[in-house]
């Protein structure tokens, strides 16, 4: 294994382990708002001092970049672990138990390592550049389907980015003619990773941060999917644009996709 993937999976496991046990802790849950439709908690707090004190503790000279603390810099700038300690943070206040702990590690700007890990169904899942995906050590490998037709699309809505609504509205008229259903969950991460498993066929969701996508992305591609933007071009990592799937899914969704964007998502 991989000695980066070791550590990232027990900061992972670690910090799991402290968001189950304090699931159902009301009285020592506190909600914070830091901005329109964007919560804080003191347990992701938490549990982000919990996975930058693995990290620190094997690596202390790498830098991290996380959700919470922004850029936390150190000697060596070229390897960098992002980190999302609660990726499902409206979904864990509410006491859905669906959220994660993401991170991947990028060495000279490509991603080498990721750990997403859902605590509430002990759920791993794992990826190395070129040794493929997994989940719970069983190897991931996407179905490629042919048709929208009985595909199962997730997205996540534009909470944040509302300006975008009219489109993304007429994004979602358009696929749901041709696909099976659509599923919203509220958890990027684990929705690509789902897509990786082959549990849905799809994702797309409009301005994503490095902290939702970075880990998920290199489990898509381990498993044979392919990763672009709204246009089928790969300036995902600056717009946060995302769509996944298996390579003719994809392929399948962007002409679907195109007539409705405005030019700000075509990128």
């Amino acid at each position: 294994m991989h000695p980066m993937l070791t550590i990232a999976i027990r900061a992972a496991r670690q910090a799991g382990s402290f968001f189950a046990k304090s699931y159902e802790r009301f009285d020592i849950i506190e909600i914070m708002a830091k901005g329109e439709n964007n919560l804080l908690t003191n347990i992701a707090k938490k549990a982000e001092q919990i996975i930058i004190e693995v990290i620190h503790k094997f690596y202390p000279t790498h830098s991290i970049l996380s959700e919470e603390r922004g850029q936390i810099l150190s000697e060596k700038n070229d390897i960098q672990w992002i980190i999302y300690p609660l990726d499902g943070i409206t979904n864990f206040t509410k006491r859905l138990p669906h959220f994660a702990v993401s991170i991947a590690v990028r060495i000279n700007g490509r991603t080498e390592v990721s750990a997403i890990y859902n605590p509430m169904l002990n759920e791993l899942f794992t990826a190395v550049r070129g040794q493929g995906a997994q989940l719970n050590g069983y190897r991931l490998r996407i179905k490629n389907n042919n048709e929208l037709e009985g595909a199962i699309i997730a997205t996540g809505f534009p909470f944040k980015a509302k300006q975008h609504l009219a489109a993304y509205i007429n994004i979602i008229a358009k696929l749901f003619n041709k696909c099976s259903d659509f599923r919203r969950a509220g958890s990027a991460a684990l929705d690509l990773a789902y897509v990786a498993a082959s549990r849905i066929d799809a994702f797309f969701e409009i301005g994503l941060k490095p902290w939702d996508f970075m880990a998920g992305e290199l489990l898509v591609r381990e498993a044979g999917g392919v990763v672009t933007n709204f246009g089928g071009g790969y300036n995902y990592l600056t717009s946060g644009n995302l769509l996944v799937g298996s390579t003719r899914i994809v392929k399948k969704i962007v002409p679907e996709m195109q007539t409705e964007l405005s030019d700000p998502l075509n990128i």
